[in-house]
């Protein structure tokens, strides 16, 4: 027996019961080592005089999934396949026990076993999806015998964890217990099994539901193009489908063989490297300088400052962390608006059916509360300013906090662009100010920016990666520059999306080659969203601080300037009728792109798809590549991290920065190179992509560099 697993005969007067515990801390993933003592804990079990047994997992989860440690290695056997195959097939009952999650490889397992219980608060599911994989143990064909094939693709094509109630339901579990521990959850009902004299029902031979579908084209159909829009280019999601179809049009054999064709053919997808990329990429992000070091400071209260889109949306975030927050704004008037704002956000939470009404009334009446006095921030452990992005509104604001904040209060601003330094400098403790810069609508939007100023105390940037942590976001350290990391590369692809538009292409063509690509919106589309006003403003701030290098934002100004700032408006680059947020193509924009154009002697030169996007990703990936040089991002992976969770790029792509790596930065920097002929100064190159091209390196190797 290994380690890993143990096992036990406990006997009343019930009958004798087999108790087999996994412990693989932290989460019992299915490691070698939890592998052969399955199977030596079902081998045994099958020898000896107990009636029924339950497999659980000590500690806090059952099996949440492979062992990471395990990626990338050769398979040692006994594979997973062979286990669980092996449980399923004992002529004596075995109930399986879960709490935490069975997730993957969990479920799988669960799956193989003749009864599951789980305790209230579990979930489950099956996300190989989110990797570029498919379920390859046999989930994609037991899972459609417990549900039937619809709910099944609901679950492996999302990858979504399933709450337990939800779970018993849709038929994947026999019980749900009210306590927390899953042995007396399990215990419980093998009692039962022995009490009714249950047989050992395996899940393979379950075909009732399956075959209720077997044949039926117009749900097949139905799902296939489901999943295809969802999927946006993402080729997991699809094959995950076909291998669910499979369990209603094959037998169980040869379902399983097909998983097992689908699984090997993802196997070898590049989806499925940069989908890997992204999930050790976005536990690398963790690893900065200051967590080694650094010590965090209460955060028990919060103070934000602004009621508006931002101020509201970060204050929702915080108290959904459970963190009471006070809102100040700058007279009463103002502050009864920030309370509307995150009461409507509160309402919409309760109307998706989020939370109930009492949770949302306990965090807008328990954990909330608004101000219009700048000294109700005097107890806060944290004060975020979310004001005008506007430096000299800023740096008064931040003069004001100094005065009423209590010593060791952490100071952060909600900037987007504006230099930290500058801010902290208008302080009598620039040690206690950082960046922290959310992502709209804060609430939703798992990016946290944390920005290291020259004073930052060490302290102070550990807070905000343990704010972001209590907030459930990825927090990505950044350096003072304008823009930081995200907004610093957007700047560069709206830049060059203004380019080709103004040299003749319309911005319809490029949003639509940014879809194709797998963005969830174009750079127009994302500008109606987020608003014109905001682009305008920008814009303005730079221009008068000396812009350099070419204008070509023109057409985007005048649509500013005639009040069209987007969605809020009802019309930017779109128009949207009647509230809706799926805008049309306005012919009036295009007519001022042709007016500006004549003005400007351009003869247009419209680009198409593919020429588009050799742009647009050659002009992210130079800035990219210049924002590590510069040290505003500590490796590549930083720059894909930030991309991927505030910017939309396709995680499927794995990061600008992975993508080069995937495409080859050869042609990276031959293609900056061919355009650096239209314009020396925005194409010029980036000495770290020269340089590795030079040395016959990656980015990757910068990444595993960095966290040798």
């Amino acid at each position: 027996m290994s380690e890993a697993v143990s096992y036990e005969v406990v006997s009343d007067e019930a009958g004798a019961i087999a108790v087999i515990a996994i412990d693989n801390p932290p989460v019992n993933a299915a490691s070698h080592a939890v592998r052969e003592g399955l199977a030596a804990a079902a081998a045994r079990f099958a020898a000896d005089t107990a009636q029924v047994a339950v497999i659980y997992g000590k500690g806090r989860t059952f099996i949440a999934g492979a062992d990471i440690r395990e990626f990338g290695k050769p398979m040692q056997q006994p594979g997973l396949t062979e286990v669980i195959d092996g449980i399923e097939k004992l002529d004596k009952p075995v109930v399986c026990a879960i709490h935490g999650t069975a997730l993957g490889g969990g479920l799988e397992t669960a799956l193989s076993c003749h009864y599951r219980v789980a305790i209230k608060s579990a979930r489950v599911g099956l996300p190989e999806v989110n990797l570029g994989l498919c379920p390859g143990a046999g989930g994609t064909q037991r899972l459609p015998r417990l549900t039937g094939v619809e709910a099944a693709a609901d679950i492996v094509t999302s990858g979504r964890h399933v709450p337990a109630a939800e779970a018993l339901k849709i038929g994947i579990l026999d019980a749900v217990e009210d306590g927390d521990d899953p042995l007396e959850a399990g215990i419980a009902f093998a009692r039962r099994v022995l009490a009714e004299k249950l047989p050992a029902r395996r899940t393979c031979d379950e075909n009732d539901k399956v075959e209720a579908s077997r044949g039926n084209e117009e749900l097949f159909g139905a799902l296939r193009e489901r999943v295809k829009k969802k999927a946006k280019g993402q080729l997991s999601p699809q094959l995950c489908l076909e291998a669910v179809i499979a369990s209603a049009e094959l037998p169980f054999t040869e379902g399983m063989a097909r998983e097992r064709e689908i699984f090997m053919e993802l196997m070898k997808s590049p989806q499925r490297e940069a989908l890997i990329h992204a999930f050790f990429a976005e536990r690398a992000v963790r690893k900065v300088p200051e967590l080694e070091t650094g010590k965090a400071r209460p955060l028990n209260s919060a103070a934000v400052i602004g009621g508006g889109t931002m101020g509201s949306g970060i204050t929702v975030s915080m108290l959904f962390a459970g963190l009471p927050v006070t809102m100040i704004e700058r007279d009463e008037e103002s502050a009864a608006r920030g309370r509307q704002n995150v009461e409507k956000i509160l309402d919409d939470g309760v109307r998706r059916g989020k939370f109930d009404k009492a949770h949302r009334d306990h965090l807008a009446n328990d954990l909330y509360s608004v101000s219009s006095d700048i000294d109700s921030l005097k107890d806060a452990d944290i004060v975020i300013e979310a004001a005008f992005e506007n430096m000299g509104v800023k740096k008064d604001l931040f003069r004001q906090i100094d005065k009423h904040a209590k010593q060791g209060a952490v100071l952060a601003s909600n900037t987007s662009y504006l230099n930290i330094n500058e801010i902290a400098a208008a302080t009598d403790r620039p040690q206690d100010v950082l960046g922290l810069h959310f992502f709209s609508p804060a609430h939703v939007m798992r990016l946290l920016e944390i920005v290291v100023a020259d004073k930052t105390d060490v302290d102070v940037a550990t807070t905000g990666f343990a704010l972001a942590a209590k907030l459930k976001k990825v927090g990505v350290r950044a350096g003072v520059c304008d823009g930081f990391i995200g907004n610093r590369i957007l700047e560069r692809y709206l830049s060059i999306a203004s380019y080709m538009v103004e040299d003749g292409t319309s911005p319809y063509d490029i949003d639509r080659a940014v879809l194709n690509f797998g963005y969830p919106m174009g750079p127009n589309q994302m500008g109606d969203l987020a608003g014109l006003d905001i682009g305008y403003a920008n814009r303005t701030r730079k221009r008068e601080e000396g812009w350099k290098g070419r204008y070509a934002a023109d057409y985007m100004d005048r649509i500013a300037e005639l009040g069209r700032y987007g969605q809020k408006t009802g019309r930017g680059f779109y128009i949207y009728e009647d509230g809706s947020r799926v805008g049309k193509q306005d012919p009036e924009v295009l007519e001022i792109i042709d007016q500006v154009r004549s003005e400007k002697g351009i003869d247009p030169r419209p680009l198409d798809e593919e020429a588009i996007m050799r742009r647009y990703m050659a002009a992210i990936i130079n800035e990219g590549a210049r924002v590590v040089e510069e040290g505003i991002a500590l490796r590549p992976l930083d720059v894909d991290v930030t991309m991927l969770f505030g910017y939309g790029f396709p995680r499927w792509r794995g990061g600008p920065l992975k993508y080069a790596d995937m495409i080859g930065l050869d042609k990276v920097l031959a293609d900056i190179r061919e355009f650096e002929n239209e314009d020396a100064d925005f194409w010029k190159p980036a000495k770290l992509l020269v340089d590795l091209v030079g040395r016959g390196e990656n980015f990757d190797s910068l990444n595993k560099a960095t966290n040798a």
